[in-house]
Order: C-alpha cells, then structure tokens, then sequence
C-alpha cells in the first residue's frame, strides 16, 4: 500500500463513528434548513447519549474491527462466534440496540449460529430484517479484505445475514464495503463499482436507486431506517457536496445530518466513505477529540484498529518506515 492508501484507511472507523456520534443528537428529529448548524451535542431520540458517544452502530463494528486486526478470516464461524459473544453481551446494557438487533440478541446464546437462527425466526415472524443495523459494521469487513474484493464481498453478506436475512441488507453491505475499498484503495467515490458483485437481476434496480439518489437531497429518503434508503441518504449527501478538497468530510456529514430520520446510520455511512476517499486528517479535529464509546475507545484508538485491520495485526503493517512514523504523529496529534 502507498503512503496516501495508509492515510485513507487509518480514516475510515474515525471517520464512521464521527459521523455516528454528530448524527446522534438529531436521530428521528426530522430535516433542517441548509443554514442549521450542528455539533456533537448528544442526547437525540431519547436516548441520552453523551456529547460525542457513538451508538450501537460503531459499538457493533468494533469487535469485528478486533478480530480482523488478529488476522482472523471474518467468514469464519469459529470467528464470529467471539465476536456474537461481544454483541450479545454489549446488548444486555446498551442503551439501545434497534429494532431487529434487540430482539435478536436479546434472545440468543453467544454464537453465531443462536443468533442465525434467531434472525430468521423475527424475520419470519415479521416478514422484513431490511433495516440498516447490519450496514455499519462492514467498514472492518472492507478494511480486512482489501486485497481480495470477492472474499470481502463474501464476508459482507456473511456478517450482515448474522442479524439480517432479508436480502436489501446482504446487498447493501456489499455495496458499501466495497465501495469503501474502492474509496482506500483508488482515492475515489463510486457507490456503483460493488454491482457486479450482486446476483444480475439485481444489479439493475440498485443502479436505479443510486440515479435516484443523485437527483433527490437526503431529506427526500424519510424512509431511512431502511438499509436501502440509508444507502440513498448517504449518496445523495455525498453527491451534493462533492468538491475537490477534503472539507468535503464535514460538509457531507453534516448535509446526512440535516437530512433527518435515522441521522446516525446515515451520517456514519457518509463519514466512512468520505474518510475513506480523503484521509484521517481530513476528519475535524474538534470531531476527532470529542469522539468516544463502548467500549471505553476513543478516536485514537479506532485509528489504530483500522491500521491493524487493514494490515491482519500487523501494527499498521508500517512498522519501522517512514509512513510508519508519519503514523504516529498523527496518532499522537489526536490525544
């Protein structure tokens, strides 16, 4: 990896629960004028989040982040199973776990297949697992699988159909994660380059929605808590805010934020693949000083897992050369 492809996928889990945490304070409160400023300011839906906390979105991202920086396979049962093991026990004290991630976990022993087969049985009972509470947590599916696009697709859809079975979900979460990669990788947005990795009969109704998304502003997708539309929400603020510098990250943001709905979801997305695009230093330092969450992790430290994890363990795999040190001063430089 070059030095700028390090920078962009230090970026990537700060960047998301930035995003996350700014758009806490205003989850459900419905769209704001252009001219609104917001900030980090918690509370938001009743939950009482303290100013800059992440939500259940990061929280659930982070013990993937975990195990993909021991070099684990995250396709691997054996694997998710440790990592069932920290959703199901964060669960019994989170302050709020969604719709379909509460009933599932609540009712599931610590393993992936328990929390599987509990999936499918709300799903059942339901007739709908499309929410968005599996999206976020692909950004340390992307980052482990870098190199290999079709594993990481594979692990996408695997890590999503954990808690969600419907395919909107599975699809989505390929769709993001490799655009992450892509983002890291290339320096550049294209929410469309994961479609040839969806079934054909697919792949022409996704293109749709993105068409979609570019013509319409974030607050025309009220429907957001649906992965789909959280998915719209994010592209459309991302594609009215592009720009050729890196202040696009705080102005995507906060455009997914003004949005309305489900502004934590939607806003991590859009903090995700901007930082993947522009870097860790493009992240708002007031954002990168505040930000914090279960479980008891500041920004500094989910830099250094999104160094880990695109690297299987390997510290940054920079150890010992330039952008090795180049690292750590910025590591430093969050505290």
């Amino acid at each position: 990896m070059t030095a700028d492809q390090h920078d962009r996928s230090a970026g990537v889990l700060l960047g998301m629960a930035c995003g996350d945490a700014l758009g806490a304070g205003y989850e459900f409160a419905g769209p704001l004028p252009e001219s609104t400023t917001v900030s980090m300011r918690g509370g938001g839906g009743g939950f009482h989040w303290s100013p800059g906390e992440w939500t259940d979105f990061t929280a659930m991202a982070v013990p993937l982040a975990m195990a993909a920086t021991e070099g684990r396979d995250l396709r691997d049962d054996a694997v998710l199973d440790v990592v069932v093991a920290h959703w199901v026990g964060w669960a019994k004290s989170a302050p709020y776990a969604g719709v379909q991630l509460g009933a599932v976990l609540s009712g599931a022993e610590p393993n992936a297949e328990s929390v599987r087969r509990a999936a499918r049985e709300q799903h059942d009972r339901n007739g709908r697992s499309a929410g968005n509470g599996s999206l976020l947590r692909t950004a340390p599916v992307a980052l482990a699988f870098l190199a290999d696009p079709v594993a990481l697709a594979q692990a996408a859809r695997r890590v999503s159909e954990l808690t969600h079975c419907e395919t909107d979900a599975g699809d989505a979460c390929v769709l993001f994660g490799l655009a992450l990669r892509h983002a890291v990788l290339e320096g550049e947005l294209d929410i469309r380059v994961g479609l040839s990795a969806l079934p054909s009969e697919r792949r022409a109704d996704w293109s749709a929605r993105f068409d979609e998304a570019e013509r319409k502003r974030p607050a025309d997708f009220p429907g957001n808590g649906w992965v789909v539309q959280t998915l719209q929400s994010a592209w459309s603020a991302i594609t009215h805010t592009r720009g050729t510098d890196a202040g696009q990250v705080r102005r995507a943001v906060e455009a997914a934020v003004r949005g309305g709905g489900d502004t934590d979801a939607v806003a991590g997305a859009v903090g995700a693949l901007t930082a993947a695009r522009w870097g860790l230093e493009a992240v708002p330092t007031p954002w990168r000083h505040l930000v914090q969450g279960w479980p008891g992790l500041r920004g500094v430290d989910l830099v250094r897992l999104s160094m880990q994890a695109a690297h299987g363990g390997e510290a940054g795999g920079v150890v010992a050369d330039e952008v090795g040190r180049r690292r750590t001063v910025k590591l430093r430089a969050l505290r």
